[in-house]
């Protein structure tokens, strides 16, 4: 249960209608979910993640599936329970398999134990790996 209530549009102040309106206009339907909804009771919070998240999840280099495949690995990282049932959502909704998501789910269980394995160990970053800069 969250520990604030859900901001409904007809309670909503007109900064936050403002924000409500661009996420059904953005993602075309007539639905804000309870996260946006929770963020709602701070209405500065509300639209810095709106506007982080539409910049970040719009067109770019990578196509829509695979941002919300990348969100989804993270989300079950996290152990965010709202966040893997949202963006699996939204990943089926892209076209996601069940192959796909099998798959997805290998490779982000795969990351986490080697990525364990090499904090654990300390491994030094061969040379030729690393980022320049």
């Amino acid at each position: 249960m969250a520990l604030v209530k859900p901001v409904e549009y007809e309670d909503a102040s007109a900064e936050v209608r403002a924000v409500y309106d661009d996420i059904r206009a953005t993602r075309k339907t007539d639905y804000v979910n309870n996260f946006w909804k929770i963020l709602a009771n701070d209405p500065p919070t509300l639209r810095r993640t709106w506007d982080e998240t539409r910049a970040t999840m719009g067109p770019g280099a990578l196509d829509p599936l695979t941002k919300e495949l990348i969100y989804l690995a993270v989300s079950v990282t996290n152990n965010c329970e709202y966040c893997i049932h949202t963006h699996h959502a939204s990943a089926l909704a892209k076209g996601m398999t069940a192959a796909a998501f099998a798959e997805a789910m290998a490779v982000t269980a795969l990351a986490n134990a080697n990525n364990r394995l090499a904090n654990g160990y300390r491994i030094d970053v061969d040379e030729r790996y690393r980022a320049p800069g």
